[in-house]
């Protein structure tokens, strides 16, 4: 019905190419224009203003050698004021974008190592848009064609199978080196609180064994002395011959109430005590004459 009257419609964010007799005449913006197609004028086409996105998988290597697939996505529209340039002068806008995009990838990631480039993702495609700005004969040709390349986005670097395997087995070693020296270092600490418990118990046994020796030394001195005291008479040997006796039974008196006890037998008998006695005390006047 449009065409009956000479009336066509041009979208929004879409802009049209008119011609007469084949040759362009103007872009017509969005809105109702008036097209008399019996003198010659014609539509050839529409032209979208819309941003646009193209994904590109491009093979590159690494500056360690390695070959990888950079996903990119390159996000580009075509200038309003520049619309007929974009409609004639590119057959193929979309394979000719992705030839300039190519060639920065191919520019750009060989700076880097594979494991570089995996960490710097957002670094390589600030660098892309960086080199796309820095390359004016890049930027020039694509405003030429009527279109501006807005952004570039890495989306991903997909390295070989083989190449991923050996990332993770050298990841994993990596951790598995970690977690053999945090366990190593575990086992250090524990042995030197261990180390440290044992000196301190040992440390506190031996002040309990010397009080415990202290307080026998001194019950049997307030023993001797008030033995010595209550009964007139009586030397320090009498009374330490009766200390020792009494050591004796009480000794044979435990051995004997023992079900299971491991027990070196001496020459015993009351007379023994006293070749014991003699024997000590013969040590000790030995001991303190040195």
């Amino acid at each position: 019905m449009g065409n009956l009257f000479c009336c066509v419609q041009v979208d929004q964010s879409t802009v049209a190419i008119k011609e007469r007799f084949g040759k362009f005449v103007e872009v017509l913006e969005p809105g109702c224009h008036y097209l008399p197609w019996f003198l010659g004028h014609q539509l050839a086409g529409h032209l979208s203003l819309r941003l646009q996105q193209l994904d590109v998988r491009c093979e590159t290597k690494t500056k360690d050698n390695v070959f990888v697939n950079v996903v990119a996505s390159i996000q580009y529209r075509a200038l309003a004021n520049k619309a007929d340039d974009a409609f004639y002068k590119l057959s193929n806008t979309r394979s000719q974008i992705q030839a300039y995009v190519f060639d920065v990838i191919r520019a750009s990631v060989p700076k880097l190592n594979l494991d570089a480039a995996f960490e710097q993702k957002n670094e390589i495609a600030k660098a892309v848009e960086d080199e796309l700005e820095k390359l004016l004969f890049v930027v020039r040709a694509m405003s030429a064609y009527g279109y501006e390349i807005v952004q570039t986005l890495i989306v991903d670097i997909e390295p070989d199978d083989h190449v991923k395997r050996a990332m993770n087995e050298i990841n994993a070693a990596a951790r598995m080196r970690v977690a053999a020296n945090e366990k190593a270092e575990a086992e250090k600490i524990l042995q030197i609180k261990r180390a440290e418990g044992e000196a301190e118990s040992k440390y506190l046994s031996g002040l309990g064994i010397a009080r415990q020796r202290q307080a026998i030394v001194d019950g049997l001195r307030d023993s001797v002395l008030g033995f010595s005291v209550n009964v007139p008479g009586t030397t320090s040997k009498d009374v330490m011959d009766m200390v020792l006796v009494t050591q004796y039974f009480d000794t044979m008196k435990e051995i004997g109430a023992a079900s299971k006890s491991s027990a070196v037998f001496i020459p015993h008998g009351p007379g023994a005590v006293r070749d014991v006695a003699s024997q000590i005390r013969d040590g000790l006047l030995q001991g303190s004459h040195q």
